[in-house]
């Protein structure tokens, strides 16, 4: 059997959802959209179900499939419904929506509900990817509560540069938000992963932690409460071929790498069909058996090099982690000018193996 393999950590997992609540004192919703970022949705909800406040999806096909397995927490839907007619179904199954668009909040109130939605009210607050104008906000609120239609509502906008410490652009959309709500009595929610270990200072009684959740941090430097997150993946597969290379000899498609010097090579089944990302460099780090090593040359679709060279102890049948506790996703992010997010959501084809359940 092939050997690349996704080993996933779910007590590293709750670690990571209970340091959200830990540091910001907030009810978090646990993001688990595009698959739990690449985790498998079932088993991570599975896994949160008993501590969390409920969970976040991007859409209704990927709340059903929690309800499938028998999910009952509460699931808010990121970007709401898409046609009106999916209303009855985000009623039948319970679902909390999001409203970013005038059309939705039309929708609602023309349609026939057998009982009141829970909506989070998007505000666009400088980000400019969905949500309601700030002109418009108040007058949507009063006409959610006026429909009758509507159990509860909480106020929410997404920060677009809250990755960047140091940008006044974060403060700039708080001002913003609090412009549009000021004297609206409900809930807010304002803080992803980057607000959460970065922005204390922001108010939010529900956070919403994605990235964070899967051990890996949003920024690119170094933070003190990021340093805390516990990697939950890890990307395996072993050597399965030692090759002896004199100087001067190519090494992949495209002779991207020549040896310098007489070299030992190992060949990884490992490739970008897994799910790795194709334009990781040559220096890109690995870990084989044990001991940091580097990708040499380019990755292939189903098998990358690496540098066995200064390690004797390694060879055929040795394994290589690709990522995971010792060699971080956002270093082979950084390294292929990537973000975790996309290495994480690109996973394909590699079986996931939980443990910690």
């Amino acid at each position: 059997m092939r050997p690349a393999r996704a080993l996933i950590d779910l007590q590293a997992l709750r670690h990571n959802y209970q340091l959200a609540r830990e540091v910001t004192g907030a009810k978090a919703l646990a993001v688990i959209k595009a698959d739990a970022y690449g985790h498998g949705a079932v088993p991570v909800a599975q896994a949160l179900e008993a501590q969390t406040d409920g969970f976040a999806v991007a859409c209704i096909e990927e709340a059903l499939e929690l309800r499938a397995a028998g999910i009952r927490a509460p699931v808010l839907l990121l970007e709401g419904f898409f046609e009106a007619d999916e209303l009855p179904l985000i009623i039948e199954q319970d679902l909390w929506c999001v409203v970013h668009s005038l059309w939705q909040l039309e929708a609602i109130e023309q349609a026939r509900l057998s009982k009141p939605l829970t909506v989070w009210l998007k505000l666009d607050s400088g980000m400019h990817r969905v949500g309601l104008h700030p002109k418009d906000y108040q007058e949507a609120y009063q006409r959610l509560l006026a429909s009758g239609k509507v159990a509860k509502i909480v106020l929410m906008s997404h920060f677009a540069r809250a990755d960047e410490l140091d940008c006044v652009s974060s403060n700039e959309q708080v001002t913003v938000f609090e412009a549009a709500r000021q004297g609206l009595a409900a809930e807010v929610s304002l803080r992803n992963s980057p607000s959460v270990l970065g922005w204390p200072s922001v108010s939010s009684d529900w956070v919403r932690p994605g990235i964070m959740l899967y051990g890996a941090t949003p920024f690119g430097e170094d933070q003190a409460i990021a340093a805390r997150l516990q990697p939950v993946m890890t990307l395996e597969s072993k050597v399965i071929c030692v090759r002896e290379l004199p100087a001067g000899e190519p090494v992949g498609y495209g002779a991207r790498f020549v040896t310098p010097k007489p070299m030992r090579i190992g060949v990884v089944a490992m490739g970008y069909a897994d799910g790795y990302p194709r334009h990781a460099p040559t220096g890109t780090p690995v870990l084989v058996a044990g001991q940091r090593s580097r990708l040499l040359g380019r990755v292939s679709m189903d098998m990358l090099c690496v540098d066995l060279t200064d390690l004797p102890q390694a060879g055929l049948g040795s394994t290589v982690e690709l990522w995971g506790k010792h060699i971080l996703a956002s270093d082979v992010a950084v390294a292929a000018e990537t973000i975790p997010y996309q290495i994480f959501c690109n996973l394909r084809r590699v079986p996931r193996l939980y443990s910690g359940a």
